[in-house]
């Protein structure tokens, strides 16, 4: 079965970092996509970077471009999100959810990942 547990969110000031993890299991990480997506409060759920390894892909959103970076660790089953520079903006609930290895194409479309995080809060407020 597959299952994703994100951790690492928390309290940061403006221009603080934090580093996101997706610990997953019941799947390789070679064969599936990961994507992260936020979501504050009466916003939609917004893509923020995707990493794809049999296809050699990974994107990032508009909004984080420059500041944000994915990365992954095979032999902890772990897909990282480096979030640097952070601003008030940023703010928001964490997802990391995991679906076919085609579907890091921007911009991401939720519906395109089949299994989900429970999520991870993240706020940047001085």
């Amino acid at each position: 079965q597959l299952k994703l547990v994100e951790s690492g969110g928390g309290l940061v000031q403006p221009g603080g970092s934090l580093r996101l993890s997706c610990a997953v299991s019941g799947f390789t990480l070679d064969y599936q996509a990961i994507g992260w997506f936020r979501q504050s409060p009466g916003k939609e759920r917004e893509g923020v970077s995707c990493i794809s390894i049999s296809r050699g892909t990974r994107n990032y959103g508009d909004s984080v471009k420059g500041r944000f970076t994915i990365s992954r660790d095979n032999a902890k089953k772990t897909v990282y999100l480096q979030m640097d520079s952070l601003k008030a903006e940023d703010t928001a609930v964490y997802y990391c959810a995991s679906g076919h290895p085609n579907v890091c194409i921007w911009p991401l479309s939720a519906s395109d990942f089949n299994s989900w995080g429970q999520g991870t809060q993240v706020t940047v407020s001085s």
